[in-house]
Formats: C-alpha cells, structure tokens, sequence
C-alpha cells in the first residue's frame, strides 16, 4: 500500500482503446502503462483525515475485500480514449474480464435514451415543452389530484422534474414472467413496481424517476414507430460507433459469449443471472466502457460543432444546460462554471457503473462492475483517476477526527431501523464503532463531535440522537441529500 497525501485533484473511471480526436502529442506505451499501474495502486475512499497519511489500495485488494469479481476501466485523455483495460474474472468459469466484456448499465441508460429523446426533438418530431400525452397514443399518462392539473413534459421527464413516483426498477429473472412495457407503467402483474403516476406537481423540486424515463421510452415508440432497441441503435448507438451496445431484453444469445455475469455482495452470482429489464430507457442498456468512453467523446465534440453524429452544437448545449438539482436533459452536471463536467451512475442486480467527463477538457473516465459492492469502487478509481490526471474535481472530502472515550462510544452500540426490513447495526471493536447495514459490507466510525460520525469510503454521517436523560434514542443518516431517520430498536 502507498500514503495519500492531501491532493487538490479527483477521480473518474477507465479501460483501454485508441480512438483519436486532436489529441496533442500522444504518449507513449510506458506512460500509459505507468498510468494504469498509478491508477490501480491508488483507490482511496471519499473521505480523508485532516493531518493524517491515509493509506491507499490496490484495485485487487478492494475486488477481493468487496467480493467484486470484476472491474473494467476505460481513460479518456486529452480528446482521445487513453486507456481500457479489464480486470479480474466475468462468471464463475474464471474467463476474464477484458476490453470488450459487456456489463449491464443500469441508470447510465437514461442518458442515451435522453439523446435519442433530443434527436427526436431536433427532428421536430417532438417538443421539449409539449404535454407528453400529446404523443402518447397506446397509453396514457394520469395525472393524480397532487399535480395541480398541469401536464407533464419531454423536458421535466429527461430532468426528473416531472412530479412522476418510481425510484428505480429490480428487473426480471430467468424465471420470472416478464411484463410489457404498459403493465409496467400501470403497476399490473406481472410488473413488479408500483403504477407510475404524479406524486406531486412538476417543477416542484428535483426527485429521481425512473418511471419519468419509462413514461419517456413509451413516447418515443408511439412516435417512431419502432422497437425501442432498434430506435437507440439507429439513433444513437451506430452513428457514435458504439459497436458493442445494446438495449435489447434480454441479451441476445450471440452477444452472451463475453457478458458479465452479475454478483451478490456475498460473492454469489445473482441468482437466475442477469435480470431482464422491460424499462430500457431506465436501464436497459448493456455496453463497454469503450463505448461509454465513445458516447462521451460525442458529446464533448459536438459542443465544439466537430462530431455531431447525434445532436446539434445547439441542442448539445441545452442538453447540459444544469436546472433544478443541477440535472440537464439527461444528465448530472458537476464541476465550476469555467469546467463543468457530466456524469451518470448505474446500478442493476449485480452491476454498479459510473461515468463522467469534462465539457471543455475534453477528460473523463468510465468505471463497470459486475458486483453490488461495485459502486464503491467505482467511486474509489475515480478518485484515483483524477489524482492521476490532475482534474479539478473529484477530491476526496477532507474531514476533521476528535479522540471520544471509548465509555461514550459503547453507549451507540446497538441496532438501528433504516426501513421496514434494513436495519443498521452498531458495535464496539478496539475502541472503535463499525457499522454494518442489511446486506452491506462492515466500514469503520470516525468521530466529528460526541455525536457525529463518518465514514472513509463515502460522504455520509450518521448522527445519534439522544433523549433528554441523555439516552440513546435513534440516529440520523446524513447522505445524498437526504436525512433519515433510524430509531433505536
């Protein structure tokens, strides 16, 4: 292991391929293998100590510790993909993870299937501002009482303003039915999520939908006419050249050969293997980091009006125009008003992906996993990756430790209720609090005051309450926005 020092960079995600857009002097082999040896040797979590060396680790260390059995990374540097590279194994046979293995996406297809949506709009086929009953034809969006009576639209459904219920989706086994596309929205078996409909009027506040993208994936058929898979392909996937993408449920047998299969975070398969997800505008895709990497390059070339396979200059611009939540039309907008970047994470059944590149840099990276801990990960080689190439963002959050009496400590030690069937639990280990959520791996406590406490491997914190006797009560997690409230059982 090697000692991180503070830094002023951040990370992103990697892999390996050669795909040229007026790059400056390209570097040579022994640069880039020396960047793939700094990356992997480098994964630190999202937090470090004030005053403290904090150690880093290898990318094998955290697969083995996660129960991660593999990882694909792919770089872009100066306008072109760097790098890509695979590691470790796909399925239980031991064949490996390389260049070309195909991974679930999850969310990171929403802003694809946005793309296709904003295509379809420069066509004047749709309206960004329209009502989307207006082009629904074989369903139709019910607005509930809550929403004021005010339509729905293309623009609030790629922003997730449009007041619309569904978080997420788990998808389908082997060996369960599959729904159609209209069971779903209305919440009929054998679809397994809720009816999608308004939980509050749109452009009220920023909530995640992916039933928004759902209702969204049921336009663009009614408008085009066409499969939802061959419209992404025709669309988006074959003019960016993204050769080894599909949106097809599930994945055709003659794409299987090198697909990753998913994994628990226990290091066993998912069972069934890979779920089939009906919503693939959600999260329907399965690709490569490669050709993620690809996507993102579109991108930053069109907004210098050099590659616009896809979409205008100016419709690339409205599309990373940051509103509410600092969401775009399909796409999360990070980094200072000089250097934004765009990004978008992913999780399906046994898959966890992140991505994220600069408007004007022209850097990025892409991180796939074939394991629910992968997220973590994922975040890690980012930080990785930016301390590696020097980007602005991505730093790991610099917080603040105090020593607390290990009598104070025993005093949280117990279970905690996150929800219905996830409970946090809390115990004393050498002095010090570890934390271990329903089906999640253990992480160290560290102390900000008598009561507040973090994590090294993510921003969140966890703030015990107290009653007026000074007993402990319940706790809160601070995380993502949120605050959750988790009583003492």
């Amino acid at each position: 292991m090697k000692i991180y020092k503070i830094r002023t960079h951040k990370v992103f995600l990697v892999l390996l391929a050669t795909l040229s857009s007026g790059a400056t002097q390209a570097p040579t082999s022994a640069d880039i293998e020396s960047h793939i040896q700094h990356v992997t040797s480098g994964l630190i979590g999202g937090v470090v100590l004030k005053g403290h060396e904090n150690e880093t680790h290898t990318l094998a260390e955290r697969m083995k510790e996660l129960n991660v059995p593999g990882v694909s990374i792919a770089v872009i540097h100066d306008g072109h993909i760097e790098w890509a590279r695979g590691f470790g194994v796909r399925n239980s046979a031991g064949a490996e993870v390389n260049a070309e293995t195909m991974f679930q996406a999850g969310s990171i297809s929403k802003p694809l299937a946005a793309m296709a949506a904003l295509r379809l709009v420069q066509e004047g086929k749709l309206a960004l501002d329209a009502n989307i009953n207006d082009y629904l034809t074989s369903w139709r969006f019910r607005s509930a009482p809550v929403a004021e009576a005010k339509p729905i639209t293309l623009r609030e459904l790629l922003t997730h303003t449009a007041g619309t219920t569904v978080h997420g989706f788990p998808g389908y086994a082997g060996n369960q039915p599959v729904p159609t596309l209209v069971q779903v929205l209305n919440g009929e078996k054998p679809a397994n999520t809720p009816a999608i409909r308004s939980e509050q009027p749109p452009m009220k506040q920023w909530k995640y939908s992916g039933g928004g993208y759902t209702i969204m994936q049921q336009a663009l058929i009614d408008v085009s006419h066409e499969l939802f898979p061959k419209l992404l392909h025709g669309t988006v996937l074959a003019p960016i050249g993204m050769t080894r993408s599909t949106y097809e449920q599930p994945l055709p047998e003659s794409l299987r050969d090198n697909a990753a299969t998913p994994y628990r975070g226990d290091g066993k398969p998912v069972e069934g293997g890979a779920h089939t997800y009906p919503e693939m505008a959600a999260a329907g895709l399965w690709t490569t980091p490669i050709d993620l990497a690809k996507y993102a390059l579109e991108v930053e070339c069109s907004l210098k009006d050099q590659a616009n396979h896809v979409l205008t200059l100016e419709m690339t611009r409205k599309m990373l125009r940051p509103g509410l939540g600092h969401w775009g039309l399909g796409l999360e907008i990070g980094g200072s008003d000089s250097n934004p970047y765009f990004s978008h994470g992913g999780a399906n059944e046994g898959f966890r992906n992140i991505f994220a590149a600069y408007e004007n840099a022209r850097e990025g990276a892409v991180v796939m996993t074939n394991g629910d801990n992968g997220s973590q990960i994922g975040d890690e080689v980012m930080h990785s990756v930016a301390a590696e190439y020097h980007w602005p963002d991505w730093h790991p959050e610099v917080r603040t430790v105090v020593e607390l009496d290990p009598k104070i400590l025993a005093h949280y030690v117990g279970t905690y209720q996150l929800g219905p069937d996830f409970n946090l639990v809390v115990t004393l280990e050498n002095n010090h609090l570890i934390t271990e959520a329903t089906g999640q791996p253990r992480f160290s406590l560290y102390a900000e005051t008598e009561t507040k406490f973090f994590p090294l491997e993510f921003p969140a914190d966890l703030e015990f309450v107290k009653d007026s006797k000074g007993a402990v009560t319940g706790l809160i997690l601070h995380q993502g926005g949120q605050n959750i409230k988790a009583p003492r059982r």
